[in-house]
Protein backbone atom coordinates (compact mmCIF):
# COMPACT_ATOMS: atom_id res chain seq x y z
CA UNK A 1 0.00 0.00 0.00
CA UNK A 2 2.83 2.40 0.87
CA UNK A 3 4.72 1.42 -2.27
CA UNK A 4 1.65 2.28 -4.34
CA UNK A 5 1.42 5.62 -2.54
CA UNK A 6 5.08 6.51 -3.10
CA UNK A 7 4.72 5.65 -6.78
CA UNK A 8 1.68 7.92 -7.01
CA UNK A 9 3.48 10.76 -5.25
CA UNK A 10 6.43 10.43 -7.62
CA UNK A 11 4.20 10.62 -10.70
CA UNK A 12 2.20 13.55 -9.32
CA UNK A 13 5.30 15.54 -8.42
CA UNK A 14 7.06 14.78 -11.71
CA UNK A 15 4.13 15.78 -13.92
CA UNK A 16 3.41 18.74 -11.67
CA UNK A 17 6.90 20.20 -12.10
CA UNK A 18 6.87 20.03 -15.90
CA UNK A 19 5.48 22.71 -18.21
CA UNK A 20 1.89 21.91 -19.08
CA UNK A 21 2.55 20.84 -22.67
CA UNK A 22 5.32 18.50 -21.51
CA UNK A 23 3.04 17.07 -18.81
CA UNK A 24 0.28 16.50 -21.37
CA UNK A 25 2.76 14.78 -23.71
CA UNK A 26 4.02 12.53 -20.91
CA UNK A 27 0.43 11.82 -19.93
CA UNK A 28 -0.15 10.54 -23.45
CA UNK A 29 2.87 8.27 -23.15
CA UNK A 30 1.40 6.87 -19.93
CA UNK A 31 -1.96 6.49 -21.67
CA UNK A 32 -0.48 4.61 -24.61
CA UNK A 33 1.46 2.33 -22.25
CA UNK A 34 -1.73 1.63 -20.28
CA UNK A 35 -3.60 0.93 -23.51
CA UNK A 36 -1.03 -1.66 -24.53
CA UNK A 37 -0.80 -3.33 -21.11
CA UNK A 38 -4.41 -3.15 -19.87
CA UNK A 39 -6.00 -5.93 -21.87
CA UNK A 40 -8.83 -6.30 -19.34
CA UNK A 41 -9.79 -2.62 -19.44
CA UNK A 42 -9.64 -2.57 -23.24
CA UNK A 43 -11.94 -5.60 -23.32
CA UNK A 44 -14.44 -3.92 -20.95
CA UNK A 45 -14.49 -0.76 -23.04
CA UNK A 46 -14.90 -2.70 -26.28
CA UNK A 47 -17.74 -4.76 -24.81
CA UNK A 48 -19.48 -1.70 -23.38
CA UNK A 49 -19.40 -0.05 -26.79
CA UNK A 50 -20.84 -3.18 -28.41
CA UNK A 51 -23.67 -3.16 -25.87
CA UNK A 52 -24.39 0.56 -26.07
CA UNK A 53 -23.72 1.25 -29.74
CA UNK A 54 -24.25 -2.05 -31.58
CA UNK A 55 -24.48 -0.27 -34.93
CA UNK A 56 -20.88 0.90 -34.63
CA UNK A 57 -18.14 -0.91 -36.54
CA UNK A 58 -15.03 -2.47 -35.01
CA UNK A 59 -12.65 0.19 -36.35
CA UNK A 60 -14.72 3.02 -34.89
CA UNK A 61 -15.00 1.26 -31.53
CA UNK A 62 -11.25 0.74 -31.45
CA UNK A 63 -10.66 4.40 -32.19
CA UNK A 64 -12.95 5.40 -29.31
CA UNK A 65 -11.20 3.02 -26.91
CA UNK A 66 -7.87 4.59 -27.82
CA UNK A 67 -9.46 7.97 -27.21
CA UNK A 68 -10.67 6.86 -23.78
CA UNK A 69 -7.11 6.02 -22.74
CA UNK A 70 -5.86 9.27 -24.27
CA UNK A 71 -8.44 11.12 -22.19
CA UNK A 72 -7.25 9.37 -19.03
CA UNK A 73 -3.68 10.43 -19.81
CA UNK A 74 -4.87 14.02 -20.20
CA UNK A 75 -6.79 13.76 -16.91
CA UNK A 76 -3.64 12.53 -15.15
CA UNK A 77 -1.55 15.41 -16.47
CA UNK A 78 -4.12 18.06 -15.65
CA UNK A 79 -4.65 16.68 -12.16
CA UNK A 80 -0.93 16.85 -11.42
CA UNK A 81 -0.86 20.44 -12.66
CA UNK A 82 -3.74 21.61 -10.42
CA UNK A 83 -1.55 23.49 -7.89
CA UNK A 84 -0.32 25.77 -10.68
CA UNK A 85 -3.81 27.01 -11.47
CA UNK A 86 -5.01 30.34 -10.10
CA UNK A 87 -7.94 32.65 -10.64
CA UNK A 88 -5.65 34.67 -12.89
CA UNK A 89 -4.55 31.87 -15.25
CA UNK A 90 -7.41 29.36 -15.17
CA UNK A 91 -8.89 30.80 -18.39
CA UNK A 92 -5.75 29.65 -20.22
CA UNK A 93 -6.90 26.07 -19.65
CA UNK A 94 -10.67 26.14 -19.04
CA UNK A 95 -13.35 28.33 -20.59
CA UNK A 96 -17.07 28.43 -19.90
CA UNK A 97 -19.74 27.22 -22.27
CA UNK A 98 -23.32 27.73 -21.11
CA UNK A 99 -22.42 29.40 -17.81
CA UNK A 100 -25.73 31.26 -17.90
CA UNK A 101 -27.50 27.94 -17.23
CA UNK A 102 -25.59 27.52 -13.97
CA UNK A 103 -25.99 31.17 -12.90
CA UNK A 104 -29.73 31.33 -13.52
CA UNK A 105 -30.38 28.11 -11.61
CA UNK A 106 -28.26 29.21 -8.65
CA UNK A 107 -30.08 32.55 -8.44
CA UNK A 108 -33.30 30.70 -7.67
CA UNK A 109 -31.95 30.40 -4.12
CA UNK A 110 -32.98 26.80 -3.49
CA UNK A 111 -29.54 25.32 -4.01
CA UNK A 112 -28.12 23.58 -7.05
CA UNK A 113 -27.26 19.97 -7.75
CA UNK A 114 -24.40 19.75 -10.22
CA UNK A 115 -25.09 16.60 -12.23
CA UNK A 116 -21.75 15.40 -13.57
CA UNK A 117 -19.88 12.29 -14.63
CA UNK A 118 -16.49 10.69 -15.21
CA UNK A 119 -16.20 12.68 -18.39
CA UNK A 120 -13.24 14.56 -19.82
CA UNK A 121 -10.75 15.73 -17.18
CA UNK A 122 -13.37 15.40 -14.47
CA UNK A 123 -11.06 16.33 -11.57
CA UNK A 124 -10.32 19.67 -13.26
CA UNK A 125 -14.02 20.42 -13.74
CA UNK A 126 -15.03 21.53 -10.20
CA UNK A 127 -11.51 22.82 -9.53
CA UNK A 128 -11.66 25.33 -12.38
CA UNK A 129 -15.23 26.29 -11.48
CA UNK A 130 -14.07 27.19 -7.96
CA UNK A 131 -11.21 29.31 -9.29
CA UNK A 132 -13.73 31.21 -11.38
CA UNK A 133 -15.36 32.15 -8.08
CA UNK A 134 -17.85 29.32 -7.58
CA UNK A 135 -16.56 26.86 -4.97
CA UNK A 136 -18.84 23.94 -4.24
CA UNK A 137 -19.04 20.74 -2.31
CA UNK A 138 -18.97 17.43 -4.12
CA UNK A 139 -19.63 13.86 -3.12
CA UNK A 140 -16.79 11.34 -3.43
CA UNK A 141 -16.25 7.69 -2.70
CA UNK A 142 -13.01 7.03 -0.78
CA UNK A 143 -10.15 5.57 -2.81
CA UNK A 144 -9.23 2.10 -1.55
CA UNK A 145 -5.69 3.18 -0.61
CA UNK A 146 -6.21 5.71 2.23
CA UNK A 147 -2.82 7.35 1.63
CA UNK A 148 -3.63 8.04 -2.00
CA UNK A 149 -7.14 9.09 -0.96
CA UNK A 150 -5.68 11.81 1.29
CA UNK A 151 -3.31 12.94 -1.46
CA UNK A 152 -6.07 13.22 -4.06
CA UNK A 153 -8.47 14.99 -1.69
CA UNK A 154 -5.78 17.50 -0.72
CA UNK A 155 -5.36 18.42 -4.38
CA UNK A 156 -9.10 18.54 -4.93
CA UNK A 157 -9.57 21.13 -2.17
CA UNK A 158 -6.74 23.50 -3.14
CA UNK A 159 -9.13 25.72 -5.11
CA UNK A 160 -11.61 26.12 -2.25
CA UNK A 161 -13.91 23.17 -2.91
CA UNK A 162 -14.94 20.87 -0.09
CA UNK A 163 -15.35 17.10 -0.03
CA UNK A 164 -18.45 15.27 1.16
CA UNK A 165 -17.76 11.60 1.83
CA UNK A 166 -20.40 9.46 0.13
CA UNK A 167 -21.21 7.45 3.25
CA UNK A 168 -23.77 9.30 5.39
CA UNK A 169 -23.63 12.32 3.07
CA UNK A 170 -27.32 13.27 3.03
CA UNK A 171 -27.33 15.63 6.02
CA UNK A 172 -24.41 17.70 4.75
CA UNK A 173 -25.92 17.87 1.26
CA UNK A 174 -29.24 19.13 2.62
CA UNK A 175 -27.55 21.77 4.79
CA UNK A 176 -25.49 22.98 1.83
CA UNK A 177 -28.51 23.25 -0.44
CA UNK A 178 -30.50 25.07 2.24
CA UNK A 179 -27.80 27.74 2.16
CA UNK A 180 -28.40 28.14 -1.56
CA UNK A 181 -25.04 26.63 -2.51
CA UNK A 182 -24.08 23.93 -5.01
CA UNK A 183 -23.30 20.24 -4.56
CA UNK A 184 -21.71 18.06 -7.24
CA UNK A 185 -22.80 14.43 -7.63
CA UNK A 186 -21.53 11.89 -10.16
CA UNK A 187 -24.25 9.46 -11.18
CA UNK A 188 -22.62 7.50 -14.01
CA UNK A 189 -21.27 4.64 -11.91
CA UNK A 190 -22.88 1.25 -11.41
CA UNK A 191 -24.54 0.83 -8.02
CA UNK A 192 -26.21 -1.96 -6.08
CA UNK A 193 -29.93 -2.80 -6.27
CA UNK A 194 -30.56 -1.52 -2.74
CA UNK A 195 -28.97 1.87 -3.53
CA UNK A 196 -30.45 2.57 -6.94
CA UNK A 197 -33.11 1.93 -9.55
CA UNK A 198 -32.85 0.60 -13.07
CA UNK A 199 -33.05 3.43 -15.59
CA UNK A 200 -32.23 3.25 -19.31
CA UNK A 201 -28.73 4.26 -20.34
CA UNK A 202 -28.10 3.61 -24.03
CA UNK A 203 -31.34 1.59 -23.99
CA UNK A 204 -29.92 -0.82 -21.41
CA UNK A 205 -31.29 -0.89 -17.83
CA UNK A 206 -28.50 0.60 -15.68
CA UNK A 207 -28.62 0.50 -11.90
CA UNK A 208 -28.35 4.20 -11.05
CA UNK A 209 -28.22 6.07 -7.76
CA UNK A 210 -31.49 7.75 -6.85
CA UNK A 211 -29.80 10.35 -4.65
CA UNK A 212 -29.89 13.17 -7.19
CA UNK A 213 -33.57 12.86 -8.06
CA UNK A 214 -34.61 12.18 -4.46
CA UNK A 215 -32.81 15.24 -3.09
CA UNK A 216 -34.02 17.51 -5.90
CA UNK A 217 -37.64 16.51 -5.33
CA UNK A 218 -37.28 16.94 -1.59
CA UNK A 219 -35.56 20.35 -1.63
CA UNK A 220 -36.59 22.02 -4.88
CA UNK A 221 -32.92 22.37 -5.85
CA UNK A 222 -32.25 22.67 -9.57
CA UNK A 223 -30.36 19.86 -11.32
CA UNK A 224 -27.83 21.39 -13.72
CA UNK A 225 -25.77 18.99 -15.88
CA UNK A 226 -22.16 19.97 -16.35
CA UNK A 227 -19.06 18.30 -17.80
CA UNK A 228 -15.61 19.30 -18.96
CA UNK A 229 -15.11 18.80 -22.70
CA UNK A 230 -11.66 18.79 -24.31
CA UNK A 231 -11.39 21.11 -27.32
CA UNK A 232 -8.46 19.83 -29.38
CA UNK A 233 -8.43 22.90 -31.62
CA UNK A 234 -8.10 25.33 -28.73
CA UNK A 235 -6.05 22.96 -26.58
CA UNK A 236 -8.38 23.95 -23.77
CA UNK A 237 -11.30 22.44 -21.89
CA UNK A 238 -14.87 23.74 -22.17
CA UNK A 239 -16.81 23.67 -18.91
CA UNK A 240 -20.21 23.02 -20.42
CA UNK A 241 -23.40 23.62 -18.42
CA UNK A 242 -26.66 22.33 -19.88
CA UNK A 243 -30.09 23.82 -19.05
CA UNK A 244 -31.59 22.53 -15.78
CA UNK A 245 -33.35 19.19 -15.94
CA UNK A 246 -37.12 19.72 -16.14
CA UNK A 247 -38.24 17.53 -13.25
CA UNK A 248 -41.37 15.41 -13.50
CA UNK A 249 -43.65 15.74 -10.46
CA UNK A 250 -46.82 13.68 -10.57
CA UNK A 251 -47.36 13.27 -6.85
CA UNK A 252 -46.30 9.62 -6.94
CA UNK A 253 -43.01 9.94 -5.07
CA UNK A 254 -41.44 6.62 -6.00
CA UNK A 255 -42.40 6.86 -9.65
CA UNK A 256 -41.14 10.45 -9.80
CA UNK A 257 -37.78 9.30 -8.45
CA UNK A 258 -37.55 6.61 -11.12
CA UNK A 259 -38.67 8.93 -13.92
CA UNK A 260 -36.30 11.75 -12.97
CA UNK A 261 -33.38 9.37 -12.55
CA UNK A 262 -34.10 8.21 -16.09
CA UNK A 263 -34.13 11.84 -17.25
CA UNK A 264 -30.69 12.39 -15.73
CA UNK A 265 -29.36 9.29 -17.46
CA UNK A 266 -30.82 10.56 -20.73
CA UNK A 267 -28.97 13.87 -20.37
CA UNK A 268 -25.69 12.09 -19.69
CA UNK A 269 -26.23 9.75 -22.61
CA UNK A 270 -26.68 12.69 -24.96
CA UNK A 271 -23.42 14.20 -23.73
CA UNK A 272 -21.57 10.91 -24.11
CA UNK A 273 -22.88 10.45 -27.64
CA UNK A 274 -21.43 13.84 -28.60
CA UNK A 275 -17.93 12.97 -27.36
CA UNK A 276 -17.83 9.20 -26.74
CA UNK A 277 -14.05 9.07 -26.37
CA UNK A 278 -14.24 11.38 -23.33
CA UNK A 279 -16.38 9.10 -21.15
CA UNK A 280 -15.11 6.27 -18.91
CA UNK A 281 -16.09 3.24 -20.99
CA UNK A 282 -13.61 1.09 -19.02
CA UNK A 283 -16.08 1.03 -16.11
CA UNK A 284 -18.55 -1.89 -15.91
CA UNK A 285 -21.57 0.39 -16.01
CA UNK A 286 -24.14 -2.37 -16.50
CA UNK A 287 -22.72 -4.86 -13.97
CA UNK A 288 -25.78 -4.95 -11.66
CA UNK A 289 -28.69 -6.58 -13.44
CA UNK A 290 -32.41 -6.75 -12.72
CA UNK A 291 -33.52 -9.81 -10.77
CA UNK A 292 -33.35 -12.91 -12.91
CA UNK A 293 -31.43 -11.30 -15.77
CA UNK A 294 -28.09 -12.82 -16.75
CA UNK A 295 -24.83 -10.98 -16.11
CA UNK A 296 -23.33 -8.94 -18.92
CA UNK A 297 -19.69 -9.22 -17.86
Amino acid sequence: MKLEYYAAVTVVKLLGMLPRNAALALGQVAAWTAFLLSKRLRAIAEWNLKLALPEMGHAEREQIVRGVFSNLGRLLAEFCQLPKLTAQNVSQRVIYDGYENFAAALQRGQGLLFLTAHYGAWELCPYAHALYGHPLKFVVRPIDNPLIDRLVNRYRMLSGNQIIQKKNSLKEILVTLKRGAAVGILIDQNTTRDAGVFAPFFNIPACTTTSLATIALRTGAAIVPGVLIWDERLRKHRLRFEPPVALMQTGNKQQDIVNNTALCNQVLEELVRKHPDQWLWVHRRWKTRPEGEKELY
